[in-house]
């Protein structure tokens, strides 16, 4: 029985849950947002929120506690820096969950997003590549997308290409002298059948 076990199992093993809950709490840190289901968010809010209070306390000590719940510099550093200077005076509650009217596709799961209070704006828009300068005068030219495979290829297909050619030849010439002999073996056989009678 299970009784005073506090925490969902979400049916893993303790190594695999917990590996999942710090890597969930450490994209929330980074993020500052998160999508999952209501479950995980609920478990992950947890071990946020007591990061961020350890990481209020600033000593050489909760640095090295918060580094060996979380294994990543970069979340310890944004911890005691950013999260511990916007969170000094709030006494606890430093994310919300939000629930997220649609269910997952695969398998109908309730959804959450899993969000730090009182984050700057956060630009979700889709990050376009800075792309060379372009002279606009200059003729658009169509681009091949097959063309570093025609490169790979073009030195063995010349190479293999003379061979095939003879070898597609040489049949069909054995098809067209067959076509051309007059078929005169079934008028023998019917001459032969007559003499028999």
């Amino acid at each position: 029985m299970r009784h005073g076990v506090d925490g969902r199992q979400f049916g893993r093993n303790t190594s695999h849950r917990v590996a999942m809950l710090t890597n969930l709490s450490n994209s929330l840190i980074k993020e500052e947002q998160v999508i999952t289901t209501i479950e995980k968010a609920k478990e992950a809010r947890r071990l946020a929120e007591r990061l961020i209070t350890l990481a209020k306390r600033d000593t050489l000590n909760a640095r090295r506690l918060a580094f060996a719940r979380t294994r990543d510099n970069e979340v310890v550093a944004k911890l005691f820096g950013e999260f511990a200077e916007r969170y000094k005076t709030r006494k606890g509650g430093y994310t919300r969950i939000v629930k997220i009217s649609e269910r997952r596709w695969g398998d109908a799961a309730k959804m959450a997003m899993l969000e730090m209070v009182d984050h700057p704006k956060l630009d979700r828009k889709k990050k376009v590549k800075e792309s060379k300068e372009v002279d606009p005068s200059a003729p658009e030219v169509a681009v091949d997308p097959f063309s570093k495979f025609r490169k790979l290829f073009a030195g063995s297909k010349k190479a293999a290409s003379a061979p095939k050619a003879e070898k597609k030849a040489a049949p069909a010439k054995e098809k067209a002298e067959k076509v051309a002999a007059p078929k005169k073996a079934p008028a023998k056989k019917a001459a032969a059948k007559k003499d028999a009678k």
